[in-house]
């Protein structure tokens, strides 16, 4: 087992969602299990994860493997890790990685600044690997560094877009019941052939669910069976919940999953999971003024207006850059209107770089000041990080790197039309008309 190469300064808690993990939300998330504990009457269980990763990506049709395949020029795997290390309280994570792609995965750790993450070798099969993630947290296996947690998830590399509520139902499901497991309801009819090809018969599809992952064991039920495993159930088998059921006897209770819990299997799946990322993304504008809240000005002016026109983003301000970089909003709309040689822009920006916020996202600035507007596309994405790429002034529109930008488009569109920046500037609403 090889523990992942620890990374610098570490961006404000990430996620495929807006909403962070430090500060009042860590305490939440890091209270949420021991308040199940407090209800039952238990301390809450130590609880790690384990993610086969060691697939080939057969059925995706690319020479890369899927778990490694670029989102946004950012592997996939990344987003997931990120899921799980968003949420507090899971202490360990074990990635199984196949032995041709350890160094990659150690990069990527390394690049995006992952945490708790520990490298086993993966086996041939789905079971092989996920059997020795579960070696490397037992406490019979010799070098042994981590400590064996109570209930461990199983989940899957290429599923970045689970949340916290779900893995905190099936981890409180499992210690009550042994196992768990997310379920969804299934999109089409299951039909059983012939031998000759022809149909022998179908379900009744209400009867009948779909396993999702993650899922979620006592971390002995799991490990039990696992060594009690047949060779044919650790080369052919699928669904550890039947591992449990088979071999420790305990029947996994079933959780509801959210619809986000799907796994990328084909190429399409990349562009589905690509869109949804960018939109969450984009879900958030905040303003940054230079001048007191309870100073009338166009920064507010722009603030309501905003708010009318985007009513499906939300839209805040505030003074507090540090606070604002922690609730993680990739999206800012900074309003210099005491000066107009940028000084609270360049205040944010260098902000934005200590925090390394750009390191998993793409981050726009948009600046205003009397005499201008930029839009900075700042990104460590660019060659020449952290100099700054300004795409937009009022003279002129000129798009660069087009297909990231649109993540933000929306929102340029209203901005970036010099009319209404004129207005904006001039005080009188570009909707009054």
């Amino acid at each position: 087992m090889e523990s992942g190469p620890s990374g610098g300064s570490r961006p404000a808690e990430p996620g495929p969602r807006l909403r962070g993990l430090r500060g009042a939300d860590a305490a939440a998330s890091a209270s949420s299990l021991s308040r199940f504990g407090a209800e039952a009457g238990c301390r809450a269980p130590a609880v790690a994860a384990v993610l086969p990763a060691g697939g080939s990506g057969e059925r995706m049709g690319v020479p890369t493997p899927k778990q490694f395949c670029p989102i946004l020029e950012r592997p996939l795997i990344s987003y997931t890790l990120q899921a799980l290390e968003r949420v507090s309280w899971i202490k360990d994570i074990i990635v199984a990685v196949t032995g041709e792609n350890m160094e990659t995965m150690k990069g990527i750790i390394q690049r995006y600044q992952h945490k708790r993450i520990s490298l086993v070798e993966a086996g041939v099969t789905r079971h092989r690997s996920i059997f020795n993630g579960l070696k490397a947290l037992a406490e019979d296996q010799p070098n042994c560094r981590l400590s064996k947690p109570e209930v461990v998830i199983i989940h899957d590399a290429v599923r970045p877009f689970v949340e916290e509520d779900v893995l905190l139902n099936v981890v409180t499901a499992a210690q009550e019941h042994g196992a768990s497991g997310a379920i969804r309801p299934l999109v089409s009819t299951v039909i059983s052939p012939s031998v000759d090809s022809c149909l022998d018969h179908s379900l009744e599809r209400a009867r009948y669910r779909a396993s999702e992952m993650p899922q979620a064991f006592l971390f002995d039920v799991i490990y039990e069976a696992y060594q009690q495993c047949s060779d044919y159930d650790l080369e052919f088998g699928t669904e550890c919940l039947h591992l449990a059921l088979k071999y420790s006897h305990i029947k996994a209770k079933l959780v509801e999953g959210s619809p986000d819990l799907w796994k990328v299997t084909y190429k399409r799946d990349l562009y589905a999971a690509e869109s949804i990322i960018k939109e969450r993304i984009s879900q958030q504008v905040c303003v940054v003024m230079d001048t007191k809240e309870d100073e009338e000005h166009v920064g507010r002016c722009l603030e309501e207006m905003l708010k009318t026109e985007l009513n499906h983003i939300k839209v805040t301000s505030g003074q507090d850059l540090q606070q604002i970089i922690v609730e993680q909003c990739y999206n800012f709309v900074c309003m210099n209107v005491m000066t107009s040689d940028f000084e609270e822009t360049q205040r944010l920006l260098n902000m934005l770089e200590e925090s390394n916020l750009s390191i998993l996202y793409p981050v726009v600035v948009i600046s205003v000041s009397q005499d201008a507007v930029n839009v900075v596309w700042y990104s460590h994405l660019l060659k020449n990080f952290p100099q700054l790429v300004v795409i937009h002034t009022v003279k002129g529109f000129n798009i660069v790197n087009e297909t990231e930008v649109d993540v933000f488009l929306g929102f340029l569109s209203f901005l970036c039309d010099p009319v209404n920046v004129g207005n904006l500037i001039s005080g009188s609403s570009p909707f009054s008309n």
